[in-house]
């Protein structure tokens, strides 16, 4: 650095994304006292449920547990009507978050943010957007989200197709009428789950493209009670203490025991119980099911036989059961009436497995075994999850060197939270953290929080610049590995892989050690002068 003044930025803090993430970015930093700009390309808040307003949409985290906790009382005066709520819901929660804590007038919408540059000679980062902006800040915080890089698969001859194109993460604002129609959808993840029971409900004639089917629990969705939300309010202390202490970031009972250890006839028992409760919770029946091939194959056949009791034709039952890998290796999705959809006269089921898509074409999708003639096609393709928003925006840290270049071989990061050669930037919730296996507000609460503490220190301390080492970076990718090494979700073709993307590095880019442990961890690391970081006035 040379000895001349620095000059001053346009902001102290750049915010990238006006999701849960961004916007409690944008409110604690400017509690601190500091110039923020937060840039969004939608034209509103909410992040992926600003984008995701496909039909069924909504979180399959419990809604008194999916929402800040940071304000009391804003917890106490907002009032959930569902166990699980809709994107409308949510997104109405975000938009009273920003209004009641004046955030819109820091936010600027309708703007992709295209590119960040750092300068090494005046220690700033250089922010451009689409329509040729650009602004300097001293630290820039990307909260793009973990899934919110919408994939359309390469599919040959879709540019052809003479019908409707739609995709679940970017569903039209006024939404689709697709009555009388004849609809396709591909992709049967979390968002072809909710959306294909009510599309089915309105469309003449649906059929489903599934090439790998999953794992789908009842939600047992239902009003809540206004004696029960009080009941969580007056919880809210020790609830959200149980949360951030917990392996997910939600509340689920305690497994019962381990499956192998279990009589049959006892073990069917805790599984129905389970099931009839709906929700995530089917998962921590047994301590044992996620570490051990046998006892999660009782788990797996549990969920098959309730296939096959559900829907009526053998033939589509068995098509629909997962087989090939682990219960809980790919997302377990929840859902509502999803099995019984396949019961309707209107609902078809291709098997792409034996059947798989040849080609796109003017008036449908041609399979191996012929032509389905279709007026819309639904993609329910997902998401290039954790890396992909970071990937879509040129990002250039020391030596010019991009970000992408840096993870060719897949993604490095010190916690999920920084990447060693991008001084004073910050991911939140980004790969190598909880993430994507947990309730991410809990995870995005805690990292915006140690982030903000981590300026707070610089601050204090007459420091310029943070910047994850190579060192840490590379002990937390081995700490990483050795961690889901031991799990079962290793041998499934995931997303969590990134498998669902073409030539993307097999890597296992969540944290799979648990949001409490992860907590205590950072906060150690802070404990001990943010060790894993060279904080320094000047640039090294």
């Amino acid at each position: 650095m040379s000895n001349t003044t620095p000059p001053d930025p346009d902001y102290d803090v750049v915010v990238v994304g006006a999701g849960f993430a961004g916007l409690y970015a944008l409110h604690s930093l400017r509690r601190r006292g500091l110039s923020v700009r937060l840039f969004e390309a939608g034209d509103g808040v909410g992040g992926t449920w600003f984008w995701n307003r496909y039909p069924g949409a909504r979180c399959d985290v419990d809604s008194a547990d999916y929402s800040y906790s940071f304000d009391d009382d804003l917890q106490q005066e907002w009032v959930w009507t569902e166990r699980y709520p809709t994107q409308p819901e949510i997104l109405r929660y975000l938009e009273h978050v920003t209004d009641r804590f004046g955030l819109r007038e820091d936010i600027t919408f309708g703007t992709r943010v295209v590119s960040a540059h750092f300068d090494e000679a005046d220690g700033l980062w250089t922010i451009g957007t689409a329509a040729n902006a650009a602004v300097t800040a001293r630290w820039t915080i990307m909260a793009t989200g973990a899934l919110s890089a919408a994939r359309l698969p390469d599919t040959a001859g879709l540019q052809s197709f003479g019908g409707r194109i739609l995709h679940t993460a970017q569903w039209p604002t006024g939404g689709v009428d697709l009555r009388g129609r004849r609809v396709g959808v591909i992709g049967t993840g979390s968002s072809g789950v909710q959306a294909i029971p009510l599309i089915a409900q309105q469309a003449d004639r649906l059929t489903v493209f599934q090439r790998t089917p999953g794992f789908v629990i009842p939600a047992r969705n239902r009003p809540l009670r206004t004696d029960e939300l009080a009941a969580i309010k007056a919880d809210y202390p020790a609830r959200r203490r149980l949360q951030r202490e917990s392996h997910g970031g939600w509340i689920l009972p305690p497994p019962v025991g381990a499956a192998l250890e279990t009589a049959p006839e006892v073990r069917t028992k805790e599984y129905e119980s389970r099931w009839a409760a709906g929700g995530l919770a089917f998962q921590t029946t047994f301590g044992d099911v996620m570490t051990n091939l046998a006892a999660n194959e009782t788990a797996a056949e549990f969920v098959r036989s309730k296939i096959r009791e559900t829907v009526s034709d053998p033939a589509t039952a068995e098509a629909l059961c997962p087989t090939g890998y682990p219960f809980g290796a790919k997302r377990v999705c929840i859902g509502t009436d999803y099995y019984e959809t396949y019961n309707r006269d209107n609902v078809g089921l291709v098997d792409l497995r034996s059947d798989p898509i040849r080609e796109i074409v003017p008036e449908g999708v041609r399979t191996e075994s012929g032509v389905h003639e279709l007026d819309a096609l639904v993609f329910a393709t997902g998401f290039d999850a954790l890396t992909g928003a970071l990937g879509a925006v040129d990002i250039r840290g020391r030596g010019g060197v991009t970000l992408r270049e840096s993870w060719h071989d897949g993604p490095r990061t010190y916690l999920g939270v920084a990447v060693a050669g991008f001084p004073n930037l910050f991911v939140i919730t980004g790969p190598g953290s909880p993430s994507v296996l947990s309730n991410v507000v809990v995870s995005i609460e805690q990292h915006v929080e140690w982030v903000v503490d981590y300026l707070d220190h610089m601050r204090a301390n007459g420091a310029r610049f943070a910047e994850a080492t190579t060192q840490a970076q590379d002990a937390w990718t081995e700490h990483l590995t050795t961690v889901a090494d031991g799990s079962l979700y290793l041998r499934a073709d995931s997303w969590y892989l990134g498998a669902n993307v073409p030539g993307k590095p097999r890597i296992f880019m969540p944290y799979l050690g648990g949001v409490g442990n992860f907590r205590a961890l950072c906060t150690q690391i802070a404990a001990d002068g943010y060790r894993g970081f060279t904080t320094s006035a000047d640039l090294a």
